[in-house]
């Protein structure tokens, strides 16, 4: 547990609490998260908020989640051989196609970061 300090305004104490300086963007996974524990996790969401935690916790969520993506996405494409030569010659196909994989790539992001369901 820190020290609490306190400044002194006239002839009152007023506790010097100061928030977390994070610069990150919190991003699209990040509210995402927000929201979710808002409304399904209130006890977690507000320890985070009076530790000071949530940012920096949105931030590192959303950085993972991305990478996750983008990482699904790739594994996704090199198994269904969904390449540059796919969209050199059929763009149309090749656009449907990548569509399809980053659905459910994101499908899979959310079931697993954002909503912590367990994958069968």
């Amino acid at each position: 547990m820190q020290e609490l300090n306190y400044l002194r305004c006239g002839d009152c104490y007023i506790p010097d609490i100061r928030i977390s300086e994070e610069s990150r963007p919190i991003g699209r996974w990040g509210r995402m998260y927000r929201d979710y524990l808002k409304e399904h996790h209130p006890f977690r969401f507000n320890a985070l908020c009076l530790s000071g935690e949530l940012w920096t916790y949105l931030a590192d969520l959303n950085e993972q989640a991305q990478s996750r993506l983008e990482l699904i996405i790739k594994q996704m494409a090199a198994s269904e051989d969904v390449t540059e030569g796919v969209k050199a010659k059929y763009q149309m196909a090749w656009v449907g196609a990548m569509n399809n994989i980053r659905n459910c790539a994101e499908e899979i992001v959310r079931r697993e970061l954002i909503y912590e369901e367990v994958a069968v």
